[in-house]
């Protein structure tokens, strides 16, 4: 609703500027870039206003120097799309290569409806002009006008990966609890697992987008948002629970594993603290998908009893391990990784733990 209402201010003012005050030709060129250059950050804007209006005015000098060397012939036109085209794909441009292209071609259409190359001079020099009005009034007016400053998007990125860790845990735990799971579902928690890796990247990209926000932003300038110049401590947190998910998906290809055919019988008390130590760190994830700055100190009070008791059940299966003389050094057999994976987990959850008291005394 916001970036609607900022687009359309920014479109309105761009058209009233080309059209009634410059009478240009194609008047359309500035509100049409006022709202292409409108992103969720200021940084986004300002970024890719000057990436957009470098395209522009790269397309444009193509056409020019071909247009004027050639003429507007179908050949200059074959030149103009294989020249635009191929500075499009430079990555100096990034996402706004493609409009090297789209300019050339409109201003090669410009340059054929002309004759006189005055005209022609003009014309072209309005195209570029027309776009960096429209990118300087659709910048300024995300600046203006609520500026977005994005850094919940950090705790939601948290929360995103927190919950994965959750869901899944309290998923495995009570079929552990209940004995050896069969290879169907040992192969939809690997799957599942294996999906993490969308999340990762979603979270990934909201926390960029937190960090990106307070870039050019003047509301970062205001006391109460004085706190989120640096987003080091989600990011340590992020680390951590992404390294926390790639531990869980090595638990469940060892699950997924498992000979069947052995009986369990003499080991279900293993598998049953081993179903205590998941539902402890599901515990521990269901706080975290809780995540939020504000309560960040009464949270980690809470936070170091859970992690206390995970630490207790990892113990647990490491005795349970011990005294029912599991075969841990056979690789047929998952009992050795799952012990090996349980103090893995173990270990980045106290250090998730370390990383918010920190953050708090900071």
């Amino acid at each position: 609703m916001l970036l609607v209402t900022k687009s359309t201010l920014a479109a309105t003012l761009a058209w009233i500027v080309s059209y009634y005050g410059l009478d240009a030709q194609s008047p359309a060129f500035a509100p049409f870039s006022a709202v292409v250059i409108m992103y969720a950050t200021v940084y986004q804007s300002v970024k890719q206003s000057l990436r957009y209006v470098g395209a522009v005015a790269a397309g444009v000098a193509v056409q020019a120097a071909l247009g004027f060397l050639a003429g507007p012939d179908l050949l200059t036109f074959v030149l103009v799309a294989v020249i635009a085209l191929s500075i499009g794909r430079t990555r100096a441009l990034g996402v706004q290569g493609p409009q090297v292209a789209t300019a050339a071609f409109f201003a090669f259409s410009t340059y054929s409806s002309t004759t006189d190359n005055m005209t022609r001079i003009s014309q072209l020099g309005q195209i570029v002009l027309l776009v960096l009005i429209g990118c300087v009034i659709g910048t300024a007016v995300n600046i203006t006008i609520a500026p977005p400053l994005r850094y919940r998007s950090a705790e939601y990125s948290v929360r995103i990966l927190a919950r994965a860790l959750c869901d899944l845990t309290a998923d495995i735990h009570p079929v552990l609890r209940e004995g050896a799971p069969d290879a169907e579902t040992t192969a939809r928690w690997r799957e599942r697992a294996n999906q993490s890796d969308g999340l990762i990247s979603q979270a990934r990209a909201g926390l960029r987008t937190a960090e990106e926000s307070i870039h050019y932003n003047p509301r970062r300038l205001l006391k109460r948002h004085r706190g989120h110049l640096t987003f080091q401590g989600y990011e340590t947190v992020l680390n951590a629970l992404e390294r926390t998910l790639s531990q869980l998906a090595s638990l469940t290809r060892s699950l997924d594993q498992w000979g069947q055919e052995e009986s369990e019988h003499e080991y279900r008390h293993f598998l049953e603290r081993y179903a205590a130590f998941l539902e402890a760190i599901s515990t521990i994830a269901d706080a975290l998908s809780a995540l939020d700055e504000k309560e960040l100190g009464r949270q980690t009070e809470n936070w170091d009893g859970l992690v206390r008791e995970a630490q207790t059940r990892r113990r647990e299966v490491a005795e349970a391990a011990g005294a029912r003389s599991l075969p841990l050094a056979d690789p047929t057999r998952p009992y050795g990784a799952l012990v090996i994976e349980a103090t893995r987990l173990m270990e980045e959850i106290q250090y998730t733990s370390d990383t918010l008291h920190s953050w708090v005394r900071a």
